[in-house]
């Protein structure tokens, strides 16, 4: 048994030391870790996969499914509107965006409420007159605050609920968490409130009006035919260039060889292609004067013009519909539009290349500049590898920008104008959404079944589109706690979790008991700063019901430590999707996250444990 026990434990070190390090997906890294304690015996090859139809597996799913159909009704969206009226101080707009925030994340999926509101929020600062990164980190911060109001708020609490039953008792149910949650996020958002000029606010140096600045981009630009420049320097052009716009040249391409930083005497030609770096009205200014063209709108126009000489020159051999054809062809970079948009941290596009992906030829979208927040990229946009954060600059289709952005995992930046929704569907989604909110509450029917339903209902009456039901559901998270719920059990199993929970009833011996339940919490809130909050409360839920045993005491305010805990990362970027998403827009950087976190932590384990042991006493 002991050596199942360093066994389990070299793996979760090992899993922890990959979460961190984050060069590959938590959910591979999870699941790697499920097959070498299976294949070391420690779980039973049969029980391997019985992670995928545990009822916290399920539940997290149908809550994805649901928060797809409440946006795509609109019911998030008629609140979104009424938040642009509430006036220019920055204590009301933080105040109210981030309450709303926090509500919404109490009944959705907390990152997708976050998505939601964030480009009011930066429509808002524009309006005003701000930097939006005042507004960003609190939205952020709320959104981890408000998941912890109900069962379904954030996927934790749903986890949680489950261990509940190993120590004999029901799952906590639907509200169970509304007591400690509601506490910790009204003292949040007052602290917000009060402290919300410790959030490093990133001005515009230059007093322009667009004080929204991201990153500059990393850009392609083309020496069109015929252009002025064609057979002077570049010295030249960039001079020409340098009263309107701060623009740097990082290499030249010329017939596909690579110059890094070449000199200023560097003769011109036609079709050569400059990478240069500049924010986005730099290099609208620069476009503006030098008469050069972004290089994946010249490829897309050239292969259109193609494409529609080779239609012309069918249709005089073939008939009339070829003709038509070559029209649409022709026609078909008029009706293009440009957004800048976000890579979430569950797009498709992470890890991957604009080549790679055939994007132009899958999803008829160009990528015509990338930013990243603190990093020079010198690599051609074709071969840049996606990660989330980056903020990208694209051309498509107008009327198929909204649903592209969908389906990449982008999120517009731009105010993108909140759609026209049917007072219909806003409220079907509601009522079916109350309706399964009922069923729990009064408990009719477990949380899982009445979810599912509820989700299936949507699907039904059209609110979720069958070709969107797979894609609201986060599979990476679906894995991640499928993989870790059987690594958590053998944590269990081979006595790793009473060894941990000895450790911690030595440490508490002298203090009180609720000086315990808070070093649990604070521990297991330090975990989920560096790793995904599902892996937190999986790994430290059994450390919890040891704990109460070694206690005598009951498992229920431990339980309920770790499930808050788990949920208020709020000290790096890479604690939670919510602060990741909200990095680059906002200008943070690593270090900014702990001036706004550390008081915001230390609050809600002050306010937390005298809740929970009231609540739930030991």
């Amino acid at each position: 048994m002991q050596s199942d026990q360093l066994i389990v434990f070299a793996v979760l070190a090992a899993t922890l030391g990959l979460f961190v390090w984050n060069r590959w997906r938590y959910d591979i890294v999870a699941l790697g870790a499920l097959l070498v304690v299976t294949l070391a015996g420690i779980v039973p090859a049969e029980k391997a996969f019985m992670g995928l139809g545990h009822p916290a597996v399920i539940t997290v799913a149908a809550v994805l499914v649901l928060s797809r159909g409440l946006l795509n009704s609109g019911v998030v969206d008629s609140l979104a509107r009424h938040l642009t009226k509430v006036g220019d101080r920055p204590w009301v707009q933080v105040l109210t965006l981030t309450g709303i925030v926090a509500l919404c994340s109490g009944f959705m999926n907390n990152v997708g409420a976050l998505a939601l509101f964030m480009p009011v929020a930066v429509w808002m600062s524009r309006q005003s007159g701000r930097s939006p990164s005042y507004l960003l980190m609190p939205l952020a911060f709320g959104s981890l605050l408000g998941g912890t109001l109900t069962l379904i708020g954030t996927p934790p609490n749903i986890i949680i609920a489950g261990y509940r039953r190993e120590v004999g008792d029901a799952p906590f149910r639907m509200f169970d968490f509304l007591p400690v949650g509601l506490a910790i996020t009204a003292a949040g958002l007052l602290l917000i409130v009060l402290l919300w000029r410790l959030i490093p606010r990133r001005e515009d140096r230059g007093g322009d009006q667009e004080l929204f600045e991201i990153s500059a981009y990393m850009t392609e630009l083309t020496i069109p035919d015929g252009s002025k420049y064609a057979g002077r320097t570049l010295r030249d052009l960039i001079v020409a260039g340098s009263d309107e716009a701060d623009v740097m040249v990082i290499a030249l391409v010329r017939a596909g060889r690579y110059q890094a930083m070449p000199s200023t005497y560097e003769v011109l030609h036609d079709r050569d292609v400059l990478l240069v770096e500049a924010d986005s009205d730099s290099l609208k200014k620069f476009l503006d004067v030098t008469h050069l063209q972004l290089a994946a709108e010249a490829d897309s126009k050239a292969e259109a013009r193609e494409k529609a000489e080779q239609d012309k020159q069918a249709a005089k051999n073939g008939g009339q519909n070829e003709t038509d054809d070559s029209e649409s062809g022709s026609d078909r970079h008029r009706d293009r539009a440009l957004a800048e948009a976000i890579v979430t941290p569950g797009s498709s596009l992470i890890g991957t290349t604009a080549t790679g992906l055939s994007l132009r030829e899958r999803h008829g979208v160009n990528v015509l500049a990338v930013a990243r927040q603190g990093q020079r990229l010198r690599e051609r946009l074709g071969k840049i590898r996606f990660a989330a954060g980056d903020i990208l600059l694209l051309q498509a289709r107008e009327d198929q920008l909204q649903s592209t952005l969908n389906n990449l995992g982008c999120l517009p930046l731009a105010s993108r104008g909140l759609r026209i929704t049917a007072p219909r569907q806003v409220m079907l989604a509601s009522s079916i959404f109350a309706a399964a909110l009922v069923l729990i509450a009064l408990g009719v029917v477990p949380p899982v079944i009445s979810l599912v339903g509820a989700a299936l209902a949507m699907i039904l009456v059209g609110l979720v589109p069958s070709g969107d039901i797979y894609k609201s559901i986060d599979m990476s998270i679906i894995v991640l706690i499928a993989a870790m719920l059987p690594i958590g059990e053998a944590l269990e199993t081979t006595g790793g979790s009473r060894l941990i929970a000895h450790a911690l009833l030595e440490i508490g011996q002298a203090a009180p008991p609720a000086a315990t339940v808070a070093i649990l919490m604070a521990g297991v809130m330090l975990l989920s700063n560096v790793v995904n909050n599902a892996a937190a409360a999986v790994l430290a839920a059994p450390v919890a019901i040891s704990l109460s045993r070694g206690m005598e005491a009951s498992a229920d305010p431990l339980l309920m430590a770790v499930a808050i805990g788990a949920s208020c990362a709020f000290l790096t970027p890479i604690g939670h999707q919510s602060n990741t998403l909200v990095m680059a827009p906002g200008g943070y950087r690593f270090g900014d996250y702990w001036r706004l976190g550390l008081p915001l932590s230390v609050l809600v384990v002050l306010v937390a444990v005298p809740v929970i042991l009231w609540v739930w006493p030991l």
